[in-house]
């Protein structure tokens, strides 16, 4: 198995345009049977991305608050050295081939499905 990986800012998308496609890649990656996926949001270099990036993270954070999501780590979390990475990894080994692995990479998320 492998992390599920979705572009969010693929094709420059407005903030609710990105926040739908959030909407439709979980609920893909939930009736695929994936157990990770990796949202690719951007990280504000350009002006845009900040604001996907900001709207996603608040978005990710209600989900795992309202207990639909098992854990939310943010890219610059994302280390062998993360308690919220070592849990992921505990359950699924496989996260720690992913290039963004001890990146501190600000652009992306991961999380982990129920």
């Amino acid at each position: 198995m492998e992390v599920y990986t979705v572009n969010l800012e693929e094709g420059m998308p407005y903030v609710d345009e990105a926040l739908e496609h959030l909407e439709k890649s979980l609920r893909r990656a939930k009736s695929g049977g994936c157990k990770v996926v990796k949202f690719i949001h951007g990280y504000g270099s350009s002006g845009k991305g900040g604001k996907i990036r900001r709207a996603v993270r608040l978005e990710l954070e209600r989900k795992w608050e309202r207990g639909e999501l098992a854990l939310v780590v943010p890219g610059e979390r994302f280390s062998l050295f993360d308690p919220d990475t070592q849990q992921m990894m505990r359950r699924h080994f496989f996260v720690t081939r992913d290039s963004d692995m001890g990146r501190n990479n600000l652009g992306v998320t991961l999380v982990m499905l129920k």
